[in-house]
């Protein structure tokens, strides 16, 4: 791929409020799938490669970028197939859905050739939230080229009701087997959650400006948005994290951090993973939600400052 074969895309700037001189292209992966990448370019440090989680999108770390700018280090964010601007996998765009879950590496690749083809500073890092964590956790385990890696409420185990757990599995594969794969996973609706759910009682946030940001993100951009899980996706998801629990923790430098509220992915395997990762630490938030990278100011403040201090360790 050659400087002029880059498409720009497009970055809603106004609503990501990241640093200036912000843009957005295009990626094809191997596969044909089309994803899109944004890029905030400034920072002598390296570059960080962020991996959102499942329904999120480039703008949503606008605020992201800033903070890692403010500490020396440019920020590289994708809209992973099926959401956001990328290539959506069904007809239905608000179904969160992927054939395979190894099919994310294909878009880890593409990004990487997109930092490389831009000249963006070296070395690279990955931060990663939740559903990234585990596309990330698999990329560090296929040799990821980076120096060392943050974690933020890493998906690494899927959290719900102990009387459903037994039954999913078995209910996410029968579903492909009749062709079914394409519809909602249980206790999952066409309604995506930011859009729907009210500040109060809410599972992501316990900051009232972050949620408004969050908020007016996909009112005001509706097509950034998500709704559930297919039953296809709970498969491919359900597998990935059973095979990934049985290998051994990537010998690379990480950090994890995990909210003491955390109500979205399940927490023992998170635990478990950190307690056998030879270079890696488990730092706990005091009453933080899922999202601590938009969680209040004192907690973010804390993110960025230690994955700033794990990065900067390993330059």
């Amino acid at each position: 791929m050659t400087q002029a074969a880059l498409q720009i895309a497009p970055l809603y700037a106004d609503l990501a409020l990241g640093p200036e001189g912000g843009e957005a292209f295009w990626l094809t992966a191997s596969d044909g799938l089309r994803i899109r990448a944004g890029v905030w370019p400034v920072g002598d440090k390296g570059t960080v490669l962020l991996f959102p989680g499942r329904t999120e999108y480039v703008e949503k770390y606008g605020l992201a970028a800033t903070d890692l700018q403010a500490r020396g280090y440019a920020t590289l964010a994708i809209d992973w197939r099926g959401q956001g601007l990328a290539d959506r996998m069904l007809a239905d765009r608000l179904i969160g859905h992927v054939a395979r879950f190894q099919d994310y590496q294909l878009d880890v690749q593409a990004v990487l050739d997109l930092a490389r083809q831009l000249g963006l500073p070296e070395p690279y890092y990955v931060l990663s939230h939740s559903r990234g964590g585990a596309i990330a956790l698999r990329a560090l385990m296929r040799g990821l080229p980076v120096k060392a890696a943050a974690f933020s409420a890493p998906m690494w185990g899927i959290a719900m009701a102990a009387w459903m757990r037994p039954f999913a599995q078995p209910i996410a594969q029968v579903s492909g087997w009749f062709g079914q794969a394409h519809r909602f996973a249980p206790s999952t609706s066409d309604k995506s959650y930011v859009m729907e759910a009210e500040f109060g009682g809410n599972v992501l946030t316990t900051d009232p400006e972050m949620w408004r940001y969050m908020k007016r993100q996909v009112t005001e951009r509706p097509e950034l948005a998500l709704a559930g899980p297919s039953l296809g996706w709970l498969h491919t998801a359900l597998a990935e994290c059973r095979d990934m629990a049985l290998a051994p923790a990537p010998d690379y430098p990480a950090l994890t951090a995990l909210g003491t509220a955390e109500k979205v992915v399940d927490v023992p395997p998170v635990h478990l993973r950190m307690a056998g990762w030879r270079n890696g630490r488990l730092e706990m938030f005091i009453g933080a939600e899922h999202e601590i990278p938009m969680e209040t100011l004192p907690h973010r403040k804390r993110f960025f400052d230690l994955t700033a201090e794990l990065f900067d360790a390993h330059r």
